[in-house]
């Protein structure tokens, strides 16, 4: 116990460093807590001290975190959820109510289900309905009230002020090293169902410079990941599913916009139980550095 003499892990110094690595680094991590930058460093700092290694890598072109950092990294995800879930489980203003909520394909397969799974139990007379479907399908629920509030896909140029970004992603035409694309001829292309925006993107905007041919549909990713390794096509597929062999695809084709992943209300009345609940994910997320894929 004696070699624990004065070493601590400060909650706050913990968030900070969370926060680095969210936000991609001190300036934008302090804008985000509301901190100047001096004082993050700060926090950094002392903790450092405290535990006599350096966690931030700070050497031109060295990663961002040292060896240390991701390890503490790993450790302060747990030790903030724990902190934060004994708060609310002592929180002198219960929660109650119905909540509707609207998940894609993609953040439901995250550890989302996991903050889910979280506040109900630590708020059972909230009852919370959610329904997995298509971004754009989601989007019209919204809008028609059909739902409090829905996790969707949106480009960037498409994120409203009133969104909470959750976690940025690139979008990318990608193909089995294995596809010839001849130069003179139609393009097959996998495609998401009529539902999809990037369907639709790629159908309105991304043939000003070569012509898709439509020869495999499906409305799960699983189901184009497997069509792109059968070498059946290219297609339209965001960062967390691009693996293996695969291969981004430049050419004849335009750049696709980057994707967000946000929260998005209904256009209605503040909920208390929705507000704590959205506060949960914005830090769950904070903590993983983005939304990870359960498996």
């Amino acid at each position: 116990m004696n070699e624990l003499n004065g070493r601590r892990l400060e909650i706050d110094a913990l968030r900070a460093l969370s926060a680095i690595r969210q936000h991609g680094g001190i300036t934008r991590a302090a804008a985000a807590l509301g901190l100047s930058q001096s004082a993050v460093s700060h926090k950094i700092k002392r903790l450092e001290v405290s535990l006599d290694c350096e966690l931030l890598g700070r050497k031109t072109g060295a990663p961002m975190f040292t060896a240390a950092g991701e390890d503490l990294l790993d450790y302060a995800g747990r030790i903030l959820g724990l902190h934060d879930e004994a708060l609310l489980s002592l929180s002198k203003t219960p929660l109650a109510g119905r909540l509707l909520l609207g998940f894609t394909e993609d953040t439901a397969c995250t550890d989302l289900a996991r903050t889910l799974g979280r506040f109900r139990r630590l708020h059972p007379n909230v009852s919370v309905r959610t329904k997995v479907r298509m971004s754009l399908v989601l989007r019209a629920m919204l809008e028609r009230g059909e739902l409090d509030a829905a996790i969707v896909q949106v480009f960037n140029h498409e994120v409203r002020p009133t969104d909470v970004v959750l976690y940025r992603e690139g979008l990318h035409w990608v193909k089995h090293p294995e596809l010839m694309i001849r130069q003179n001829e139609p393009i097959p292309f996998l495609s998401f169902d009529d539902e999809c925006f990037y369907r639709q993107w790629a159908l309105d905007v991304g043939q000003d410079d070569a012509v898709l041919e439509t020869v495999f549909e499906c409305s799960s990713a699983a189901g184009i990941v497997s069509a792109v390794n059968a070498t059946m096509g290219v297609a339209l597929l965001s960062d967390r599913h691009i693996h293996g062999e695969m291969q981004i695809v430049t050419d004849r084709l335009p750049l696709p916009p980057s994707l967000a992943y946000v929260v998005r209300r209904a256009r209605k009345s503040r909920n208390p139980a929705l507000d704590s609940l959205v506060r949960e994910i914005e830090r769950d997320i904070g903590r993983q550095g983005g939304l990870a894929l359960t498996g």
